[in-house]
């Protein structure tokens, strides 16, 4: 039956109506307040839908479930079990979604995950894994000549104390963990963590130069680290870090994603939100067409429309040296200042005055 056929629904404020909506498509109830489209929705179609589900259970299972009451109407056909969703005021926080609310989101970071297929995000290659032969390339290509540390990352963004991990570490023969970013003797003693604290822990396995002469040292170095730490290793040189892993790399592009977790794609979490918008989906900047709409106008003429023509004292003697350090007049309109001069006013001194 391609139709919902309703036919004498009197309840309520009904008045004897006979309907026929369509199966397989989105509808739509509206009409004047008291019209009667929350009965129809809810008090007929529901109720009825609800009833007769509950009504084919067990006499067990009808016993935890509330049967509503019959709606005052000749006959529905065509009904199958409904379901309704509670009408509620919508949260004001950016980060919760209908995806989030109704828990769906969970289920499809999980499913991507698990099944999911990565991409090069440079050159739309799929990202397959990476041998330690082609981490060494990467590494050398990408450090060549620099003093570099080979890190096996074993905790990643994690609460807790880790004890047993640095114990773990300190019997397994390493001399040296990298906790928090800081370097520490394991035959000193390591300050107690905090374990209501996100906390990073890596093995410090080697300390070298990335010369192509070193590529075996580097080789034995960057396969014990992907054995200690399921398959990644860390490369920092200075401020300078890379995760590279045998899952998900590109050979082409370097591009390296690491292994693909339910986190990954959050937009809650530091590992899978963006970071240009930190997972909000908005940037704020400004529209400097709206911040100055008439460059042929000066300063002084009001040219920058938040201030107009009377500038407070603070901002007028910030204007002053920036015309001083620039070299352009309050008097000049905007639409003569060189770039130099335009960039100064707009975004002031590298470092301040």
């Amino acid at each position: 039956m391609s139709s919902l056929i309703i036919r004498g629904a009197r309840h309520h404020n009904l008045k004897n109506i006979d309907i026929d909506l369509p199966k397989g498509t989105l509808l739509v109830i509206s009409g004047l307040s008291g019209s009667g489209k929350s009965t129809l929705a809810f008090d007929t179609i529901y109720a009825e839908g609800q009833r007769r589900y509950v009504e084919s259970l067990s006499a067990y299972a009808r016993q935890f479930l509330d049967i509503m009451e019959k709606p005052d109407v000749d006959s529905i056909e065509g009904l199958a079990p409904a379901i309704s969703i509670q009408q509620k005021t919508t949260s004001k926080n950016p980060r919760s979604t209908v995806g989030t609310t109704t828990e769906i989101y969970d289920y499809l970071r999980l499913l991507y995950a698990r099944v999911g297929t990565p991409y090069c995000h440079k050159c739309d290659r799929p990202i397959s894994s990476q041998s330690v032969e082609t981490i060494c390339d990467s590494v050398l290509r990408e450090f060549g000549g620099r003093d570099i540390m080979v890190l096996a990352p074993l905790i990643k963004r994690k609460k807790g104390t880790h004890t047993g991990v640095i114990s773990k570490v300190s019997g397994e023969g390493y001399s040296r963990v990298r906790v928090d970013g800081k370097v520490h003797n394991l035959d000193d003693e390591i300050p107690p963590m905090d374990r209501q604290q996100w906390h990073n822990i890596e093995i410090v396995v080697d300390r070298m130069n990335a010369e192509k002469s070193e590529r075996s040292r580097l080789f034995e170095s960057v396969q014990t680290a992907v054995d200690a730490a399921g398959g990644e290793v860390m490369v920092i040189a200075n401020k300078d870090s890379r995760v590279y892993s045998q899952s998900n790399a590109c050979p082409y592009c370097g591009v390296n994603i690491g292994e693909m977790e339910p986190r990954t794609f959050s937009f809650n979490s530091p590992f899978g939100l963006c970071q240009s918008c930190s997972g909000l989906g908005e940037r704020e900047g400004y529209d400097f067409d709206l911040v100055i709409p008439d460059e042929s106008k000066s300063i002084n003429d009001g040219a920058v429309h938040p201030w107009g023509s009377k500038i407070p004292p603070p901002i007028m003697e910030r204007m002053q040296y920036l015309a001083e350090r620039y070299g352009f007049k309050m008097d000049t309109p905007i639409e003569d200042y060189s770039d130099e001069q335009f960039f100064g006013l707009v975004y002031g001194p590298e470092g301040g005055p």
